[in-house]
């Protein structure tokens, strides 16, 4: 496996991430099993795995830390912060109070005495971005991090950042994670110049949207990937279900299956350096691996481009961010005095 830079770190990292997301109670509690998933992904030349401390309330981190005990050194750890991980008003967010106590969790959960990527998952509009980042500078200087990263920042969140950082003489994020597939292209059109121009490491998550890309939901056959969570209702969203058909005969034509162009696609941008797989079974795993070695031609991406132009979306993928300024609307409309009658 041709092994990246993550950005300006010094870290190489696979070009395929294995997700954590699916092990535990969420979707797959079967730790023998999700174990021999990860050495399976180590052995086949991965080095990077990703995790949450609040995928499955903590078990994923544990399931993750059990499994590379003693194969530590050849793993690039990643893991995040933020979300909430109980009822308390402080159980969560950017805040030095919890940065420092979810750190901790999260090492004795993974049970390493380091954390080779901590990553801040969800922006906290309430926390200074400087707050944040002197935590996070303090955990590097103490060793108990190596790098730190972003997930799911806009564009201006990252040049804030970077600012912050130069200004305070702070440590920089060195990588954002946002979400990315042949369905949403949007992060082409800033974020990725972005994180390019500051040389930050880009590693996307969902390429697959959500196994739209898969192949398995198409026209007028009823999506059998539904869970029945709030996170899927999308692949019953009937423009990405029509862009698929159209990306079916591209793949065919190329003689390839759709998840294999599919991930391709997420690597072939040089902004990007590694996609997130997230497979809930062995055997989907190494239907992704087998497409590992993959390159598209520049024909083959012109026409991708014909059903998807760069820069654009379809629809939108539920779990897909949505930022304060437009999910409450108390930020996007003027208080109540002069506001005229419907």
């Amino acid at each position: 496996m041709q092994y990246r830079s993550l950005g300006r770190s010094g870290i190489k990292v696979s070009p395929y991430a294995l997700g954590a997301m699916n092990f535990g109670a969420l979707a797959n509690n079967d730790h023998d099993a999700v174990t021999q998933m990860i050495h399976r992904a180590l052995d086949a030349g991965m080095n990077l795995i990703d995790t949450a401390d609040v995928y499955s309330l903590g078990e994923s981190e544990e399931i993750v830390g059990k499994a590379i005990a003693g194969r530590r050194d050849d793993v690039v750890l990643a893991t995040k912060f933020s979300n909430p991980m109980g009822q308390g008003p402080n159980r969560g967010g950017g805040s030095r109070r919890w940065i420092t106590t979810a750190v901790e969790n999260s090492l004795r959960r993974l049970g390493t005495d380091h954390i080779d990527l901590y990553q801040y998952h969800y922006p906290d509009d309430t926390t200074d971005m400087e707050e944040t980042l002197a935590a996070l500078t303090d955990l590097v200087r103490a060793g108990k991090v190596r790098a730190i990263g972003t997930s799911k920042q806009p564009a201006s969140g990252i040049v804030e950042a970077q600012w912050t950082s130069e200004r305070k003489g702070l440590e920089r994020f060195r990588c954002e994670q946002p979400h990315y597939s042949i369905l949403n292209r949007e992060i082409e059109r800033e974020l990725l110049p972005t994180t390019q121009r500051y040389g930050m490491g880009t590693i996307v998550w969902s390429p697959l949207a959500q196994g739209l890309l898969t192949g398995r939901v198409r026209k007028g056959r009823p999506s059998t990937l539904n869970r029945g969570g709030q996170w899927f209702g999308h692949l019953a969203d009937e423009r990405r279900i029509d862009a698929v058909e159209q990306l079916v005969p591209i793949a065919e034509r190329a003689g390839l299956s759709l998840t294999h162009m599919a991930m391709a696609f997420a690597v072939a941008h040089p902004g990007v350096t590694a996609a997130i797989l997230g497979p809930r079974t062995v055997e989907q795993l190494d239907d992704l691996l087998a497409g590992a070695e993959v390159h598209l031609s520049d024909d083959l991406l012109d026409q991708i481009d014909t059903v998807v132009p760069p820069g654009t979306g379809v629809g939108r993928l539920d779990m897909g961010y949505t930022p304060s300024a437009l999910a409450d609307a108390h930020l996007r409309r003027r208080p109540p005095g002069r506001r005229a009658a419907a």
